[in-house]
C-alpha cells in the first residue's frame, strides 16, 4: 500500500508541473500583444508572438507588463474576443505621404489589442479605387472597409454598394463640414478622419501685425498696403473655387438642396461677382491679372501682403516665412455678416453593403472605425501627417491650438462647406469659369454674367441626364 501511495503521489506532482510548464499566467497575454506593435499585423505574427510567449514566459518580469498594459489600453477603443476576423481594406492612401504608413500603424495596434482581428490593407489609387469597387471581382476579392475620399460616395451610392451608418456612430462628435460631406438622400455614408483642402487667408507677418477680420477692414487695410509694384492680396483670378468663398460670404450656393439644380443666376452671385471686380478696379487691392502661379510669385517674394491660398500650399509658405507666416479666415462679408465659405473635402471610411453579411466581421470594422476617430489617433493624424482632424475633442487639442498655422487653418476650415461630390459640379465649374473671368476683365457686368452661368450650367447637367 506504501509503495502504491508513494507511486501515487509521483504522478500528481509530475502532472501538477507539467500544467504549470505549458499554462502563461494571465498577464502574460498582454505582454504578447504588445510585442505586435511596429510590424505588419497577419496570421503569421499571430502565431509567432504566442510561440515567442510560451517559450520566454518564464522570463518576462511583471512590473514591465503592467506598463506595456497601460501605455496600449490609452489607445483602445474596447476588447473584441471570439473567432479570428479577417478585415480587407482598401485605401487611396500611398507611402509617398506617409499615409499608407500611418493605417498599417493603426490596425498593427488594433491587432495587438484584439489579437483575433488582423488586416489586408491594399493600397490604390483614387481612379483604380473607383473603378474596382464598381466592377466586383470574384467571391472573397472585394473590401470590407474603404479608407477613401469623400469623391467617391455619389458614384457608391448610386450603385447600392455602401452601408448607411446614422445609427451605428455618434456623429456629433465630429465638425459639421466633416460629417456633413458624405450625406446623400437625407443619410450619411462614411465615418470623417480628415478634413481640408479648404482655402484661407494667408498674411505676412511682417507687412500685416493683424489680418483684417472684415471685408471693409480687408479694403482699408488692402488700399494702403498696395502701392507701387506692391498689392494687398493676390490670389487666383481664373479659377471659380477662388470665387465661391465669396458666394457663401453673400448668402448664396452653386446648387439648390438637393445637389443638383444650378442656382448661378441668383442676387448673391451677382454681389459676389461685383465685389471681386471693385476690389479690383473700385478700390484696387489686387493686381490687374493673376493666375495661381502668379499670384503665389507675388507672395512668396513680398510684393503681397496676403493671398487667399489653400491647405496644400501651407509648407512652402512655412519655409519660406518661418514665423512670420499667418493664417486666418477669409475675412467676414460686412454687407451680410456672413463669413465665407470655401468648399472642403477629406477622407472617409466607409463600409461595403457586403460586410454586413459577416456580423463579426461588421462588429470588428465598425469598432476598428471608432479606434481610429479616437482623440489619441486623431491626434496622431495632426503630429504624424500634419492633417487637421474631424473630431471636435482632436481639434482643442494641443497639437493644434499650439501651432498657430494649423490652428488658423482649423478655424477657416469648420465654417467650410462639403465640396459637392456629383458629376453636376463639373458642369458648374465650366458654367462660371468664363463668366467669371469675363466680369474681372470687364467685358461683361455681373447681371448678365450670372444668367449665363445659370444657362450654361442647365444645358450641361441636362446632357448628363441623357
Amino acid at each position: 500500500m506504501k509503495k502504491l501511495m508513494l507511486a501515487l503521489i509521483t504522478v500528481l506532482v509530475a502532472l501538477g508541473l507539467a500544467l504549470s510548464a505549458c499554462t502563461p499566467p494571465a498577464d502574460r497575454d498582454v505582454e504578447a500583444t504588445t510585442t505586435v506593435i511596429g510590424t505588419t499585423a497577419t496570421k503569421e505574427a499571430t502565431t509567432e508572438t504566442d510561440n515567442q510567449v510560451t517559450e520566454e514566459a518564464t522570463e518576462v518580469p511583471e512590473e514591465p507588463t503592467i506598463e506595456a498594459t497601460e501605455q496600449v489600453i490609452g489607445q483602445s477603443t474596447k476588447q473584441t474576443d471570439g473567432e479570428t476576423v479577417t478585415i480587407t481594406l482598401w485605401t487611396t492612401e500611398s507611402e509617398t505621404n506617409g499615409g499608407l504608413q500611418f493605417i498599417q500603424s493603426l490596425t498593427d495596434n488594433y491587432t495587438t489589442l484584439n489579437p483575433n482581428v488582423i488586416f489586408d490593407v491594399i493600397s490604390k489609387n483614387v481612379e483604380t479605387l473607383r473603378e474596382d469597387f464598381l466592377t466586383p471581382g470574384p467571391a472573397g476579392s472585394m473590401p470590407d472597409l474603404l479608407w477613401t475620399v469623400n469623391a467617391h460616395v455619389h458614384p457608391f451610392v448610386d450603385a447600392e454598394l455602401l452601408m448607411p451608418i446614422d445609427n451605428r456612430f455618434d456623429l456629433e462628435k465630429y465638425v459639421e463640414p466633416a460629417s456633413t460631406g458624405v450625406q446623400l438622400g437625407g443619410q450619411t455614408w462614411g465615418l470623417p478622419i480628415t478634413s481640408g483642402g479648404h482655402l484661407m487667408l494667408i498674411y505676412n507677418k511682417d507687412l500685416i501685425e493683424k489680418p483684417p477680420r472684415t471685408t471693409d477692414e480687408l479694403i482699408e487695410m488692402g488700399t494702403a498696403l498696395t502701392t507701387g509694384d506692391q498689392y494687398g492680396l493676390v490670389y487666383n483670378q481664373t479659377d471659380p473655387q477662388w470665387l465661391v468663398p465669396w458666394l457663401g460670404g453673400f448668402t448664396g450656393s452653386v446648387f439648390a438642396e438637393d445637389g443638383t439644380t444650378p442656382t448661378l443666376n441668383t442676387e448673391e452671385m451677382v454681389s459676389a461677382l461685383q465685389f471681386l471686380y471693385d476690389i479690383k478696379t473700385a478700390t484696387p487691392i489686387i493686381p490687374e491679372d493673376s493666375d495661381y502661379e502668379g499670384a503665389h510669385i507675388l507672395f512668396t517674394r513680398g510684393r503681397a501682403a496676403m493671398i487667399i491660398n489653400g491647405d496644400w500650399s501651407l509648407s512652402s509658405y512655412e519655409r519660406a516665412f518661418g514665423d512670420k507666416l499667418g493664417v486666418a479666415r477669409i475675412p467676414q462679408v460686412s454687407a451680410t455678416g456672413e463669413w465665407p465659405h470655401p468648399y472642403t473635402s477629406g477622407t472617409y471610411l466607409m463600409f461595403p453593403v457586403n460586410t454586413a453579411a459577416d456580423q463579426a466581421l461588421s462588429d470588428a470594422a465598425m469598432d476598428f472605425a471608432e479606434f481610429v476617430t479616437n482623440a489619441e489617433n486623431q491626434g496622431l493624424l495632426v503630429t504624424e501627417l500634419n492633417r487637421l482632424p474631424t473630431l471636435k475633442e482632436a481639434l482643442e487639442a494641443p497639437p493644434i491650438e499650439d501651432d498657430p498655422v494649423l490652428k488658423g487653418s482649423a478655424d477657416q476650415m469648420i465654417v467650410g462647406r462639403p465640396e459637392p461630390t456629383g458629376s453636376e459640379l463639373r458642369c458648374i465649374w465650366d458654367a462660371m469659369r468664363p463668366a467669371m473671368q469675363a466680369v474681372l476683365a470687364g467685358n461683361k457686368p455681373p447681371e448678365e454674367a450670372a444668367a449665363d452661368m445659370q444657362e450654361a450650367a442647365e444645358i450641361c447637367i441636362e446632357g448628363l441626364e441623357e
